[in-house]
């Protein structure tokens, strides 16, 4: 069956009720008063059309804006797609729509492009997910012309974009002076990619060992994924010193928790771990994952939050940030 290309506008609906585009224009935006008669004609046209008003063409005609885009390098890692989840939820119940533009690398020509595309789109403001590098370049890179907010793990001084924060170096912190309060000498960290010179995670970690005179281990670098975690930590599994792990996600904490088991040294008897963000899975694990507990989707509903708040008024909200959790489980005790 041939598929009908055609998408029907106003000339459509206009010709099929018998009456002319200004006065569809009238009835469809309810600016102007009809006679109900006429509405009915227009209306029944339009439900026979099955005709779609164009939103980039509505909000020409009316100056309102409802769509709302959203930056990001990933969509599908845990704290990427929660957070995309709490805005959109955010933004539907307050009317607007929302579209993802994915950008997938730093290089400034591939930013420009991404934002001159999506900016081409009749926009009521931005969002832009600050993970990390590509992110934070992303954001630098907006123009003042275009409302804009960001949602941000680690917190930092005021920019001049209102953001919601998660503090992770708060977080991070916590799970550090946990792991110390244990009886452990020290802590090692395996770190997720840093957004700028390290991330929260690592900031709260550095400053815990430092405030108690804890010697600071070389961080151990990696992406988010459990297959890095494992490789990772390897090497770790045989050095005896090594007791305690902090780790940047849960997905490395369970990759370097199989890497270090596979030689013998037991969780938590001889290495306890902790992981970061709470991930639905770190409950199941054996043993369970001890971990810094984040709410992406109430970040993302945090963020939205300051996008509108900045849209109602026109002036730029404060900061909004959140402390994680820590969540004791079995995968961290004392060093035998």
């Amino acid at each position: 069956m041939p598929i009908d290309r055609h998408v029907p506008g106003l000339i459509d609906v206009a010709s099929l009720a018998g009456v002319s585009v200004s006065t569809v224009s009238r009835v469809l935006s309810g600016r102007t008063p009809v006679s109900e008669k006429l509405r009915e004609k227009v209306m029944a046209a339009v439900r026979e059309l099955d005709y779609r008003p164009n939103a980039a063409a509505q909000a020409l005609v009316s100056g309102k804006r409802s769509t709302v885009a959203v930056f990001a390098r990933n969509t599908i890692r845990f704290g990427y797609a929660a957070t995309l989840q709490g805005i959109e939820e955010s933004a539907r119940a307050a009317g607007h729509v929302v579209m993802i533009a994915v950008v997938e690398s730093a290089d400034a020509s591939e930013i420009d492009r991404a934002i001159a595309t999506t900016l081409s789109q009749p926009l009521a403001g931005a969002i832009v997910i600050e993970f990390d590098a590509v992110g934070v370049a992303t954001l630098d890179a907006m123009p003042n012309s275009v409302p804009v907010v960001a949602a941000a793990g680690a917190r930092r001084p005021a920019s001049g974009r209102p953001h919601a924060f998660l503090d992770d170096e708060a977080g991070g912190y916590e799970a550090t002076r946990y792991l110390l309060s244990l009886g452990h000498r020290t802590v090692h960290h395996l770190a997720i990619p840093a957004t700028r010179e390290g991330t929260g995670r690592e900031w709260g970690w550095r400053r815990a060992l430092d405030e108690a005179g804890a010697d600071v281990p070389p961080v151990i670098r990696a992406d988010y994924s459990p297959s890095s975690g494992y490789d990772a930590a390897r090497a770790l599994a045989e050095d005896a010193g090594v007791t305690a792990l902090l780790c940047g996600n849960d997905e490395l904490a369970i990759g370097a928790a199989r890497a270090l088991q596979e030689r013998g040294r037991r969780i938590p008897e001889d290495v306890s771990i902790v992981g970061f963000d709470d991930q639905p899975f770190a409950q199941m694990w054996v043993p369970s994952l001890t971990t810094v507990a984040q709410d992406f989707t109430d970040l993302g509903r945090r963020t939205f939050g300051l996008l509108q708040s900045l849209l109602d008024t026109g002036v730029a909200p404060a900061d909004s940030a959140v402390l994680p959790v820590l969540i004791e489980r079995e995968s961290a005790a004392a060093p035998a």
